[in-house]
């Protein structure tokens, strides 16, 4: 599975961005793809997975009812709708792919390259 993230920036608090997961490989839609986040001198936190196949969609607390995790099966894509960023949203974004679909980094098996997303007025 080959992964690659697009979409970051730099956005004003309050503001919005898409992040954007291009997928591809024979078995990618056989994996739950998840996206991740980490600041500096901090461990990859989780932010959302859904499950390829759908019907599973997960977010952490900290991003619940403003990020929205969607796929679009006909461009092999997933997507990061990100509203309302807050300053403490600032890090570096990865997608990656697991079989398993949990919250825990060390489940995932393919990542892709970071993206930045930074939040500053």
């Amino acid at each position: 599975v080959q992964l690659q993230a697009s979409g970051g920036g730099l956005v004003q608090p309050g503001g919005s961005l898409t992040l954007s997961c291009a997928a591809s490989g024979r078995t990618y839609r056989k994996y739950v793809l998840g996206w991740f986040r980490r600041t500096s001198g901090k461990q990859r936190e989780f932010v959302a997975a859904i499950k390829w196949g759908g019907g599973v969609i997960d977010y952490a607390d900290s991003v619940t009812g403003r990020f929205t995790i969607s796929r679009d099966n006909a461009k092999n894509e997933v997507y990061l709708q990100m509203n309302n960023l807050k300053l403490e949203d600032t890090a570096l974004y990865y997608c990656a792919a697991s079989t398993i679909g949990s919250r825990r980094s060390d489940s995932y098996d393919y990542w892709g390259q970071g993206t930045q997303v930074t939040v500053s007025s």
